[in-house]
C-alpha cells in the first residue's frame, strides 16, 4: 500500500529540507573534496554578511585553497592569489583589496564553527577592521576553568601594558613641552603612579557566565572575542571542518595537499 503519492512525497521532502534552515537568515555552501559545509550568516553583522555573499555571487572564491590550517584552532581562506598557487609557496598575503568596518557582537562568539573575518594586526589596524575577503572557521578546543582564567589574566595584563604606553606618550608629550631635557626615571615613576590608581578602577576583562558555559563545554577559541568579528556558524558539515583541520601542513601551515573549495549561496 502506498502511504503518499509521488507529488505529495515530494512536497514533503522539499518541505524537511527547507525546514533545516531559518527563512530570516541567509546559507551558504563550501564545497570541498572531503564534502560539503553549511553555514549560516548572521544578520546582526550585516557588513560582513552583504560583502561575504556578493563576493560569493561574483565567483571570487570558487577555486581557491584554505591556506592556513591549524588543528585545534581554524581553517582559513579568501586570498584570491591561492586560484593559481604554487607548491611550497607561502600565501595569505592577498585579499579583496578593502576593509570593513568591525561588527563586534558580545552575543557572537567564537565557538567551535564560528565563521570569521581575518584582518591585521593592532599596530596596523587599531580600530580592528576586518579584511574584505579572508575568512576563518574556528576547530578550537574545549578550555578548563583554570585555563578561562589565565586567559583572563593574561588580557588584563595586556590591558594595563596598553594603557601605561598611552600614558607614558602623554606625559612624554607633556614634558616636552615644558622643556627639551627629559628625566626618563621621573616620567616612568610619575606614570607608574597615575597608572595604579586609574588601574584601580579600570573596567577589568572578564569572561561571562555565557562565555564560560560554551567554552567549557563547547569549546571554541575565546582570545579572539572581542578582536575578531564573527559573522557566522557552521550549521552541517563541522565534521568536514575537523578533517580538513587534521590534515599534514608545511611550516607555514599550509596543507601539503591543496584543498580548493567553491563557495555557493542557498537563500
Amino acid at each position: 500500500m502506498k502511504l503518499f503519492s509521488k507529488s505529495l512525497l515530494f512536497i514533503l521532502i522539499v518541505s524537511v529540507s527547507c525546514s533545516r534552515f531559518n527563512s530570516n537568515n541567509h546559507y551558504i555552501k563550501i564545497s570541498t573534496e572531503y564534502g560539503d559545509i553549511i553555514v549560516k550568516l548572521y544578520n546582526e553583522t550585516p557588513l560582513h554578511r552583504d560583502n561575504y555573499i556578493h563576493l560569493i555571487d561574483s565567483g571570487f572564491y570558487n577555486g581557491q585553497i584554505f591556506h592556513r590550517v591549524i588543528e585545534n584552532f581554524v581553517l582559513q581562506g579568501g586570498d584570491p592569489s591561492t586560484i593559481n598557487a604554487f607548491p611550497d609557496s607561502l600565501y595569505g598575503e592577498q585579499d579583496s583589496g578593502y576593509l570593513i568596518n568591525a561588527e563586534f557582537n558580545d552575543s557572537l562568539l567564537h565557538i567551535k564553527g564560528a565563521l570569521g573575518m581575518a584582518r591585521e594586526g593592532d599596530e596596523l589596524n587599531p580600530e580592528k577592521k576586518s579584511s574584505g575577503s579572508q575568512f576563518y572557521i574556528v576547530k578550537g578546543k574545549v578550555f578548563s576553568k583554570d585555563q578561562l582564567d589565565e586567559l583572563e589574566k593574561k588580557k588584563n595584563s595586556q590591558l594595563r601594558s596598553k594603557l601605561y604606553k598611552e600614558l607614558l606618550v602623554q606625559e612624554i608629550n607633556k614634558q616636552k613641552s615644558i622643556s627639551n631635557k627629559i628625566d626618563t626615571v621621573t616620567v616612568s615613576l610619575r606614570v607608574g603612579e597615575v597608572l595604579d590608581s586609574i588601574w584601580a578602577t579600570f573596567p577589568k576583562y572578564k569572561f561571562s557566565t555565557k562565555q564560560r558555559h560554551l567554552y567549557t563545554t563547547q569549546g571554541g577559541l575565546p582570545h579572539l572575542d572581542g578582536n575578531y568579528t564573527v559573522f557566522g556558524e557552521v550549521v552541517e558539515g563541522f565534521d568536514i571542518v575537523s578533517k580538513i583541520c587534521s590534515v599534514n601542513t608545511d611550516k607555514n601551515d599550509r596543507p601539503q595537499k591543496d584543498i580548493k573549495f567553491n563557495i555557493t549561496v542557498l537563500k
